[in-house]
């Protein structure tokens, strides 16, 4: 690798060894990773920002401070940022690979396998929803699938309603205060849907877990970029959403062991399920006030005086991350969004394809999934049954989600792999649509809603995607919301596909699934074809400034995140 010195055409060798580094340049390595000659031997061509992901993807061992004028530029943001690992970066740090594998396991145990439990307890008391009515929850409180679908689309508009002011409190206190007490506090309204009583504490009770729950799914991820680099960020999520498909399968066998109260006491069993599920969720809440630090250098607490590292590995955990993007300390972690800050992320207009997909492409499946205990019990299984036979595809649901994620990571390739799931549900809408046996084919019509559900789900890609062509802490936080508010509009939307007059086949529900579909795999083409072409609008603009202007762009330009013309959108 070189790196032109602004007085001089000749490269300048950049040594990894980082104690006998020294470089003139004020060009940062981070903006620039592509070298060529089109303007002559070492001058810079259109390079991509530090944390932005093509074909030459940074690969966590490279150092933007290299160059102690960048260092110094980087150590003064810090400090006005009064960021609180600011007194352990350090440029020269070296370390092994050896020991990177340590903390990464140690991060892994600590803090992601921590979330997954945390996302159970989400899922948990979001899901069970699902099984209830399987136990004559609807007869019970006298309200029919028109009410269902009602309850729906109350907890989903109020969980995207809360996303954008749950994601602001989270940054301004801390995701490490605000996500307990999120858990905490949805778990007692959680608990309290056992004392249900009719349609009107069934959608009060909706809307306040939707409230309590918004956000809690960005403010998670925001705590885990805390601690992983963008590279190792989106296998974690795929962990994080497999979750929810292995709260599917605990929750479906405690279901079934709970639902049998019914004939035992003078509770419904739907009730107990309420009340236990609950409980569990609220036990996972308080835990988690100890569980969660706020960040690398604050886990030797008075309940962990010895913490999660050594002195040394704190320090490896803060610069490891800050080499892969440095923006990552230009916020405390208790530092609020500014209005002018989020109406500069709201209106970056590159995203709104990335939200566009959130609004689509989880829609063909998800009235499948919300109706699967009632068509089930319509094909004639038992209400015990039909909790069981939603195992096999929600353990499917595992394996096409770690294997799509994996394989979106060896190819380097977001686009088409995520389109994968959009591919997969095709041709089973279009099954459910005209297939003429649907429902009365009991075992072949539960085999295609199996084959459905387990298909590859690409959200973990999505949300890391976004985050990367956010490339701003401040424009990460926003983004993460407004996806994952687009989803939720996308979830809205699909609770108005399945009709009562359209039962029991959905034919016209079905119909509408398959021109859905095949908009969605529509968007995923659009977006790869958009930010190839704004790469490439970037690039010409880039490679028609003089190498003085270049360096000046970088060095003095105001814009940030993915405005800046040497930032490359992943794609």
């Amino acid at each position: 690798m070189s790196v032109p010195s602004p007085d001089s055409k000749a490269p300048i060798a950049v040594s990894h060894d980082l104690k006998s580094a020294s470089l003139n340049s004020d060009v940062p390595a981070a903006y620039n990773k592509e070298i060529g000659d089109s303007k002559g031997p070492g001058a810079i061509t259109f390079g991509e920002h530090y944390s932005s992901s093509s074909d030459d993807e940074f690969d966590g061992k490279e150092n933007p401070f290299l160059n102690p004028q960048v260092a110094d530029r980087w150590r003064a943001v810090y400090e006005q940022a009064d960021y609180e690992c600011r007194h352990v970066f350090d440029p020269t740090l070296t370390w092994t690979e050896e020991e990177e594998k340590v903390i990464i396991r140690k991060i892994d145990w600590h803090v992601c396998a921590w979330a997954c439990v945390m996302f159970f307890a989400l899922q948990v008391d979001r899901g069970n929803l699902a099984q209830a009515i399987a136990d004559n929850m609807l007869d019970d409180l006298h309200i029919d699938t028109n009410d269902y679908n009602y309850g729906n689309v109350v907890f989903l508009v109020s969980f995207l309603l809360a996303e954008l002011p749950s994601q602001l409190v989270s940054k301004k206190i801390g995701p490490d205060r605000w996500i307990p007490m999120q858990i905490v506090l949805w778990s007692v309204v959680a608990t309290s849907q056992c004392a249900l009583q009719g349609r009107g504490s069934f959608l009060a009770t909706r809307a306040l877990l939707g409230l309590l729950e918004g956000g809690f799914i960005p403010d998670i991820v925001l705590w885990l970029s805390y601690f992983f680099t963008s590279r190792e960020l989106p296998i974690r999520l795929a962990y994080f959403w497999t979750t929810l498909s292995l709260t599917t399968i605990i929750t479906s066998l405690l279901a079934f062991a709970i639902l049998r109260l019914r004939t035992t006491t003078s509770w419904a069993g739907w009730r107990w399920l309420f009340l236990i599920e609950g409980l569990i969720t609220l036990s996972i809440g308080l835990a988690s006030f100890f569980m969660m630090p706020a960040s690398a250098v604050q886990t030797k607490t008075w309940f962990r005086p010895k913490g999660w590292f050594t002195d040394r590995q704190v320090a490896i955990v803060v610069n490891r991350v800050l080499r892969d993007d440095p923006s990552k300390g230009d916020m405390h972690n208790r530092q609020a969004i500014t209005p002018r800050r989020l109406w500069q992320a709201m209106k970056d207009y590159d995203l709104w394809p990335l939200y566009a997909i959130g609004i689509v492409a989880y829609i063909p499946q998800a009235p499948v999934n919300y109706y699967v205990t009632l068509t089930l019990r319509s094909l004639g299984f038992s209400a015990l049954n039909t909790n069981l036979l939603t195992i096999p595809s929600s353990a499917a649901h595992i394996i096409t989600l770690i294997a799509l994620t994996n394989l979106s990571e060896r190819l380097n390739e977001r686009t088409f792999v995520s389109m994968l799931q959009s591919i997969w549900t095709l041709p089973c809408v279009i099954a459910l649509a005209f297939w003429p046996d649907v429902i009365k084919n009991q075992w072949g019509t539960y085999a295609l809603i199996t084959v459905l559900l387990s298909y590859p789900y690409c959200h973990a890609i999505l949300v890391a995607w976004t985050s990367k062509n956010a490339n701003n802490v401040g424009a990460r936080t926003v983004s993460a919301a407004l996806y994952n508010m687009s989803v939720q509009l996308g979830n809205v939307c699909a609770n108005f596909i399945y009709q009562k007059d359209d039962l029991p086949l959905y034919r016209q529900g079905n119909k509408r699934l398959v021109i859905i579909n095949c908009l969605s795999i529509g968007l995923f083409l659009f977006t790869k074809a958009y930010y190839i072409f704004r790469n490439r609008q970037k690039a010409k603009v880039w490679d028609a400034l003089s190498e003085q202007e270049q360096n000046d762009y970088i060095r003095n330009t105001k814009l940030q995140g993915s405005r800046r013309l040497d930032f490359k959108f992943a794609h």
